[in-house]
């Protein structure tokens, strides 16, 4: 069998025989040798019996929501390529040759366009066409330097034996974002073909919610890639809090009448200890989500671990621990002079500032390389 043409299914009686009928007559008029699947997510409008009465075959999937929805009918599929697209009759299973033809190509994925191939007025909610779809979609290039310009449509073709190898997890609208991202970091090959979308032949309110599904999209593309959410920020906020740091530390300043003294300071050190606890975090995130399979491989992190050990990572941690305390030590001498009386504090901040600074910097580092050698050995098992 060929193609196996995916639909995950709840409660779409009004429309599920319409999208059928059409994947059928495809199939029938290409001379492709192919089933139709409906994913049936527990629906209880008599959408199965449709399905069953239109020659589909139907996987019952008991875990709610699209993504696991589509996840078990992969697994069932017989079909070498699988085309998915929603049982709401917006898109057009009556042609799907460009999916085909590309797939039959070599392509592992093949992604729909919708803005390349028509929208139909009204089909896409304003807030969908001009900021949800458009602002992910730049996301996703920009962080995963994806080459879909249209990230989230939902008729996609692939090769089922490639998708499996993507190991894809998340069980709701996230799903296709997951699928995307996961292609690009695994270099697969993705194509993009025109694809019309059509109002939907429902009367109900669709499944998918705007701002919430929109937020698990964003909240996927983020998490997906540590270095933007926490290693940029970090290096951002450690180098502004470092220079800040060192150019207050002789002497309080003046620039264009205004005073930089011991308090530009104390937010200083705050910037340099988020800004380090970002920068491990992204490296925590990173090994971790290695390890569990969530993310490849990536060569960089591998040459950098050549350096970063557990001996360097104490080294470094003990180096700025004895910094510290060494600052914080003089801050006491000059505070025992003065009989452990009343102290200048823009004298003795200027010492003890960055001897807390460096004190808690060395212990995070410190506990940190214990974490990282920890997840180290656990990747390598």
């Amino acid at each position: 069998m060929e193609v196996t043409i995916l639909m995950p299914c709840l409660n779409e009686v009004e429309t599920l025989e319409t999208c059928i009928r059409k994947a059928n007559t495809w199939m029938e008029r290409s001379g492709v040798a192919g089933e139709v699947l409906v994913a049936d997510n527990g629906s209880t409008d008599g959408s199965r019996e449709i399905a069953l009465r239109c020659g589909a075959r139907v996987e019952p999937i008991a875990t709610r929501g699209y993504g696991a929805a589509l996840a078990g009918g992969i697994l069932a599929a017989k079909g070498r390529f699988v085309i998915m697209g929603d049982a709401d009759d917006s898109y057009d299973f009556s042609n799907l040759d460009p999916f085909l033809a590309a797939l039959r190509g070599g392509a592992d994925l093949v992604m729909g366009n919708r803005f390349a191939g028509g929208i139909e007025s009204g089909a896409m909610p304003k807030l969908h066409y001009y900021l949800g779809n458009p602002v992910l979609t730049a996301i996703g290039r920009l962080l995963f330097k994806s080459p879909c310009r249209d990230f989230h449509c939902g008729l996609r073709g692939f090769r089922r034996a490639s998708v499996l190898t993507l190991d894809l997890r998340t069980t709701g609208m996230e799903f296709a974002s997951e699928m995307v991202v996961k292609a690009t970091l695994a270099k697969q090959r993705i194509i993009e073909v025109p694809t019309t979308l059509k109002k939907d032949g429902r009367t109900r309110p669709p499944h998918l919610r705007s701002w919430r599904d929109g937020w698990r999209h964003l909240r996927f593309l983020l998490m997906y890639s540590p270095r933007w959410l926490f290693a940029l920020p970090g290096v951002l906020l450690l180098s502004l809090g470092t220079l800040l740091m060192v150019w207050l530390a002789p002497k309080a300043r003046v620039v264009g009448g205004i005073s930089f003294d011991i308090h530009t300071m104390l937010a200083a050190s705050a910037c340099m200890i988020l800004g380090f606890q970002a920068v491990v975090f992204a490296f925590l995130t990173k090994v971790f989500a290695i390890s569990e399979g969530l993310l490849p491989e990536d060569p960089q992190l591998q040459r950098a671990f050549r350096y970063i050990t557990l001996e360097t990572g104490l080294l470094a941690g003990i180096g700025m621990l004895f910094f510290g305390l060494g600052c914080c030590a003089a801050a006491l001498l000059q505070w025992q002079e003065a009989g452990f009386s009343h102290l200048e504090p823009t004298k003795t901040m200027r010492l003890f500032i960055p001897g807390v600074t460096a004190t808690v910097l060395g212990a995070q580092a410190i506990l940190a390389s214990f974490y990282l050698s920890i997840l180290g050995l656990r990747r390598k098992g």
